[in-house]
């Protein structure tokens, strides 16, 4: 009963942290060993409840983050792509077996030419050294990246290429890289290719349904397609188009974190409130 109690108010208190982001009381507890210890404390917690077997973020709040500290957009985007390496890694210990990341929106392009040119270069950077991964090889996970990727500039193609070779043969994780996406753009994308289809008579209109529908998506290679689980970080809620078709029936989950500064604890907590939730498929 008191170690229940014990547990309680730690959650309590690390929740109020989280919210309000006391940068130097975090620092302190993160000295004496608070924070680990209520890292555990979640780990264990959730690993006795159902895992989300897909898991989607929307990596939101790079450039905020920087704003904040007076920095250039582009060294959000740096910490936010070291971040994305610690996130991997903790839902592969975790058990998760797909991952879903927002990294790059079709209205994105609209940025200012300096700051795409910046976060392109970072791009290409992060998806070649994601070729050398450990955790990639070590777990065996399929990279992929869905989108409109031939409209990016022909180094960044050549990295997604080199990446999706590398682990074209692993099928036990799956990782997908969502650049240069839009979900509306995606389900145009599908239907296109269904008229194509009946056009070239390799399938008849009335045979279309959703699950033919959905083999023509992006994400038509996973053996789940639809996320279990939708983080957003930065405080924003709202999907933003952000796989319209598949988010059916995911649980969302929004916090006020920028995504450099997401932790594991940010992870399990959102994992936990997953597994809290009663999920009904409309039944």
């Amino acid at each position: 009963m008191l170690a229940s109690a014990a547990r309680l108010l730690i959650d309590r208190f690390a929740y109020f942290l989280s919210k309000y982001r006391l940068s130097r009381i975090e620092w302190l507890l993160s000295k004496i060993g608070v924070y680990r210890f209520y890292e555990r404390m979640l780990q264990q917690q959730v690993m006795q409840g159902a895992m989300p077997e897909h898991i989607a973020v929307i990596l939101d709040g790079n450039r905020r983050w920087a704003r904040m500290r007076s920095l250039n957009p582009w060294i959000g985007h740096e910490y936010g792509a070291k971040k994305v390496k610690e996130f991997l890694r903790w839902c592969l210990e975790l058990g998760v077996k797909s991952i879903t990341l927002y990294a790059l929106s079709t209205e994105n392009f609209r940025r200012p030419k300096h700051e795409l040119r910046a976060l392109m270069n970072i791009l290409k950077q992060k998806l070649r050294e994601a070729a050398e991964n450990e955790d990639i090889h070590r777990y065996q996970v399929k990279v992929k990246a869905i989108g409109r990727v031939g409209s990016l500039p022909e180094d960044v193609q050549e990295a997604v290429r080199y990446l999706e070779k590398r682990t074209k043969h692993y099928n036990k994780r799956f990782l997908n890289i969502a650049i240069a996406y839009g979900g509306r753009a995606e389900i145009v994308d599908a239907a296109r290719k269904i008229a194509e289809a009946v056009k070239c008579g390799k399938l008849e209109p009335e045979d279309i349904d959703e699950h033919v529908f959905e083999s023509f998506l992006y994400t038509a290679h996973l053996p789940k397609q639809d996320p279990d689980l939708i983080i957003r970080t930065s405080g924003e809620e709202r999907l933003s188009g952000f796989l319209l078709w598949q988010c059916a029936y995911s649980e969302l989950y929004f916090l006020d974190v920028y995504w450099p500064d997401f932790r594991k604890i940010d992870l399990l907590r959102a994992i936990r409130t997953y597994q809290q939730r009663h999920r009904r498929f409309g039944r």
